[in-house]
């Protein structure tokens, strides 16, 4: 047999759809003569049918054992031999030995069927022969994703999530695998199939004895189950029904008062229907009780959903939910009603581009899943920590447009935390160490044990005290998890959890002189507010183990996490302490000015949030750490501000040239043309443009202009030149003229008292290099040039503008209204928004780069 190779197995089905889609279109297009081109195409199916089946073990396309078709020679002797073979069959029908066998087989079937109305707990003598599977790694759970729903471990899977287990093992989809099958921990091997898996996990983790109590009991039930497979599947739902409803006369479930194995071996026999109930009789209200329970219990959605994961498909449970925006991935386990994200910024900054990505993540999956957000503020660290950037942080999710569900703050929990720190402790899991910095830094990467590390549970307990009390004494005294030293990982290797900060806290004051690290505080928060997702960035990889480790350890409900890449732009920094510098040296006016990355940053640079989420979005799920640039975000910013920017026209007040209509209308004769705000959107309504025998126009508009020319003022009409001396323009306004002919269409502003000042302003990026390296002095990087202005004389509209209006300029560009217009002294103030090109199809190239 040819071996198998690893090949998208995804790619190959779009493969063979096509083909067959061509196949049928050359059947009914191509004349009987020429079947060549035909065969050709059949024959390119049918290998790359072969191909799928030999890297899906044998399955095909179509879920079924793939059989290459026959061709005519083998059709007609398969035939003559069906047919020889006739007299033989309806000869052993009518042979009494044959005959008898068949009817005991019925009536063993009929008695399993009926025995129902006999007895509380159905019994069955079915034999299941373990299946033998090749080497698997621990807590491997191997499915092939192009086994039926039911060929897969549900079983298994509900029974992990119900000892709250479930991210102990990987799922990994295999499709060569021929049977579901798990890797027991290192050297036990492997068992195959769903419920001998289920009893596996069972064995491994004894911690919840009402899964698999009453064996006898439950065996009967099981052993009942698996008989039922010989039957229809008609006759198997009858059978389950009928059981049921005498069984649970006063019971809900079918062993003991609580969930069990049986319940979910009945449950899987039934066709584990959690994304749609069958029809059940009316007068079977037990049975549909049970299988109503069943159903909704969000332990077996949740192994339904990891299941169907398998395959990239989510299940489709009886709760309308909207479907995923592009580019973003369901979340792995996730159940309507039951998904809790988190947003735990730390107080001790603004919030920048980065945090906008983790916080429209977590908002977006809340919302999508009809649970809910948490923001939870991680105040574990006084030092840095103020009450301005708290605040600041609940104006910029405003600007966000992200309403939390709940707000918390980890500081809440600091007496359970320093509990849990204790606990550990007692275990064995937590010792104190007075090793100096720079000397433990240097044992964790030689994976060097500390001299403490195996210190009496009551030293270690003397010393947490003493740092706690924020004595001198204790000052030199840390708490550190008693990992893994030797662990390639090195946030394994004893981290540090606690330590003493004198400084007062800005909620609890004095009250503690020692506060938990966010490694310690993270995961027990996460799991005592009901966080069923962390969504943490691909950076804390590494600290996933930890995370994990701590919630073993301390016995806490286990948290999912959904990792996601961070969001790293070109000439971007987003490091706190080198924004701080920023801010502190002048180099900016503040956090939210507009060259900052923060989120009030951007946004007053005329960042669109529609436009952000988008763009966030559609690489909500790649985990692939990427440098984004600006430019290609402005680009599709742009789109978005497009719809419903009103447009305006304004011309340079130091370089501009007067042209004369003759026969234009005199200033004071206050003639106006109307014209729409938008080109597109008529919702926007129309403005008044003021026309006059004086225009201005832009000085590079007219480089090269000659006599005879025509030119389109916009908004206006043609104008034909009739005199050019020096800066000195005339021309006569043609009423008739052809629009399309003339090659310059010009902005332009009638040279009246009426006009608004304002002021353009532009910006660049803080550094000048793209991507700047660990070794790079950053500083000798920053952009001495960052901010330009230019005075302009603009539309008499602009005086009506609101902060935070978008416009656009025609020929110039989009703006966003910083400072609305006060009086001639304090004009209005507009922010150039990128558009992400380099270079102006006007010949307005504005004074600065724009990268």
């Amino acid at each position: 047999m040819t071996t198998a190779v690893d090949v998208d197995m995804e790619a190959l089905k779009v493969t063979i759809h096509n083909l067959g889609e061509k196949v049928k279109e050359l059947k009914t297009t191509t004349s009987a003569a020429d079947k060549t081109e035909i065969d050709q195409a059949v024959q390119a199916l049918l290998t790359a049918k072969k191909e799928y089946a030999l890297n899906n073990n044998g399955i095909g396309v179509d879920g079924k054992p793939f059989q290459e078709p026959l061709s005519k020679a083998e059709k007609k002797a398969q035939a003559k031999a069906a047919k020889q073979a006739a007299p033989e069959a309806a000869a052993a029908a009518t042979d009494p030995e044959k005959k008898a066998a068949k009817k005991a087989a019925n009536k063993a079937a009929k008695e399993a069927f009926k025995q129902n109305s006999n007895t509380m707990i159905p019994t069955a003598k079915t034999v299941v022969s373990p299946t033998i599977v090749t080497t698997v790694e621990p807590y491997h759970i191997l499915i092939n994703p192009n086994a039926p729903f039911m060929e897969r471990p549900v079983i298994t899977l509900a029974v992990a999530v119900l000892l709250d287990v479930a991210l102990d093992f990987t799922i990994v989809a295999d499709p060569k695998c021929r049977h579901t099958c798990l890797g027991l921990p290192a050297g036990q091997g492997s068992v195959a199939g769903d419920l001998a898996m289920a009893r596996a996990v069972l064995r491994l983790y004894a911690n919840n004895p009402a899964l698999y109590n009453n064996m006898a009991a439950m065996d009967s039930w099981i052993d009942y189950a698996q008989s039922l497979q010989r039957l229809s599947e008609a006759q198997r739902f009858k059978a389950i029904v009928l059981s049921l409803e005498k069984a649970l006369e006063h019971s809900t479930y079918v062993v003991g008062y609580a969930l069990s194995l049986a319940d979910l071996v009945l449950f899987q026999a039934a066709g584990f229907p959690t994304q749609s109930l069958p029809v059940i009789p009316v007068e079977a209200v037990n049975a549909q009780r049970w299988f109503r329970t069943m159903a909704q219990h969000p332990a077996l959605r949740q192994a339904t959903q990891l299941c169907m994961g398998v395959a990239k498909v989510e299940a489709a449970f009886p709760v309308p939910m909207d479907p995923l925006v592009s580019g973003m991935a369901p979340l792995e386990g996730a159940v309507v009603g039951q998904v809790v994200t988190r947003f735990p910024p730390e107080p001790s900054g603004y919030l920048h581009i980065g945090h906008a990505k983790a916080v429209l993540l977590n908002d977006y999956y809340a919302r999508r899943y009809k649970g809910r957000l948490i923001v939870r503020f991680d105040d574990t660290n006084p030092s840095k920590e103020k009450e301005e950037y708290q605040e600041s942080i609940v104006e910029d999710l405003a600007k966000l447009g992200v309403k939390p569900d709940v707000v918390s703050y980890t500081s809440d929990y600091f007496p359970t935390i320093q509990q849990a720190a204790i606990e550990l402790i007692q275990k064995g899991l937590a010792y104190m160490d007075d090793t100096p910095q720079e000397q433990m830094k240097a044992e964790r990467a030689e994976r060097q044990e500390s001299k403490h590390r195996n210190q009496s549970v009551e030293d270690a307990m003397k010393y947490f005290e003493m740092m706690c009390s924020g004595s001198e004494e204790g000052s030199t005294w840390c708490l550190r998890a008693k990992i893994d030293m030797f662990s390639d990982n090195g946030t394994l290797r004893d981290p540090v959890i606690y330590r003493q900060n004198l400084e007062p806290h800005h909620r609890c004051g004095t009250k503690y002189f020692a506060y938990p690290t966010y490694d310690l505080a993270c995961p027990i928060v996460d799991s005592l507010e009901g966080v069923s997702h962390a969504l943490r960035t691909t950076e804390y990889n590494d600290r996933d183990e930890q995370y994990q480790w701590l919630q073993k350890a301390l016995n806490l409900r286990r948290v999912r996490i959904h990792a996601f890449s961070r969001v790293n732009f070109k000439y971007t920094l987003l490091s706190k302490r080198k924004l701080t510098w920023f801010v502190e040296s002048g180099v900016v006016t503040g956090w939210g000015d507009a060259r900052m990355p923060t989120i009030r940053g951007v946004i007053r640079r005329g960042v669109n949030v529609q436009s952000l989420k988008k763009f966030i979005y559609s690489q909500g799920a790649s985990r692939n750490v990427v440098l984004m640039d600006w430019m290609a975000f402005f680009a599709e910013n742009k789109i978005e501000l497009d719809k419903t920017a009103r447009r305006f026209m304004a011309v340079d007040k130091d370089n501009n040239v007067k042209l004369t209509v003759t026969n234009g209308p005199l200033a004071e004769e206050y003639v106006y043309v109307q014209t729409p705000n938008h080109p597109k959107n008529a919702s926007l309504g129309t403005r008044a443009i003021r026309t006059c025998k004086h225009v201005l126009l832009e000085s590079v508009d007219v480089e090269g202009i000659e006599v005879g020319e025509s030119i389109v003022l916009m908004r206006w009409g043609v104008v034909k030149i009739t005199k050019v001396d020096g800066i000195v323009l005339e021309g006569e306004y043609d009423p008739d003229g052809d629009f399309k002919a003339a090659k310059r269409k010009l902005t332009w502003m009638a040279d009246v008292s009426g006009n608004t000042p304002a002021i353009l302003t532009e910006f660049d990026h803080l550094v000048t290099k793209d991507k700047l390296d660990e070794e790079d002095d950053w500083k000798s990087f920053v952009n001495q040039n960052t901010m330009a202005t230019t005075e302009v004389i603009g539309d008499a509209g602009l005086k009506t503008l609101q902060e935070n209006d978008v416009i656009q300029l025609e020929r110039r560009g989009f703006y966003r209204v910083d400072r609305p217009y006060i009086n001639r002294n304090k004009p209005v103030v507009l922010y150039m928004i990128p558009e992400g090109k380099k270079k102006s199809m006007s010949g307005m190239q504005g004074k600065l780069a724009h990268h």
